[in-house]
């Protein structure tokens, strides 16, 4: 068992958690963070609004959980040690952990890990068995945090396909100013 409300605190403070090479968990912190717009300067590609209407997926949330966190591990190099599972695991029965997740028929098309404080999303990673499975997961979540009146989604670190989406970087003064308004929230991702 974890110290959740500990761990949780942590989150709320900017910070998170990341195995190293040798599957040491430790906090960490960042200078400047990427977020995903959650107004008009999201966007995404053409090919994928043709994706979007054909409706090749369904979405889901928490319907298979600890597949979305062993998809999101699964790679050669990877940051989620099995402590790092089990810590997941046990912030999603506190209700603070959530899978946001695409399927194809019975099939898991792909998905976003996070972490839901307040009005504050906070992915931890994504992944995909099908071609665009995350990329349609991206879509639908940013939308139902539209809907939901969140303040932040924060993708933490940039890379090429967040930046696809309209992905930016704020310092970490702008973003505690952020993380405290979208921590007097009261959002709900699920009901």
């Amino acid at each position: 068992m974890y110290d959740i409300a500990t761990i949780v605190q942590g989150y709320a403070q900017g910070y998170f958690l990341m195995a190293d090479e040798d599957n040491g968990l430790g906090w960490y912190g960042s200078r400047d963070r990427t977020l995903i717009p959650l107004n008009d300067r999201f966007h995404y590609p053409k090919s994928l609004r043709r994706v979007l209407n054909q409706e090749r997926f369904s979405v889901a949330i928490n319907r298979d959980f600890k597949s979305v966190v062993a998809s999101c591990a699964d790679r050669e190099t990877t940051w989620i040690s099995p402590e790092l599972k089990e810590i997941y695991w046990e912030l999603y029965q506190a209700g603070w952990a959530y899978s946001f997740e695409t399927w194809q028929g019975d099939e898991l098309a792909g998905g976003i890990l996070g972490i839901v404080i307040g009005g504050a999303f906070i992915g931890e990673s994504m992944f995909y068995h099908i071609p665009e499975g995350s990329k349609v997961a991206m879509v639908k979540l940013v939308e139902r945090l539209r809907e939901r009146q969140f303040v932040l989604f924060d993708a933490q670190m940039m890379n090429p396909h967040l930046e696809r989406f309209g992905a930016y970087r704020i310092n970490d003064d702008e973003y505690q100013v952020l993380l405290e308004k979208a921590l007097l929230q009261r959002c709900s991702l699920d009901n």
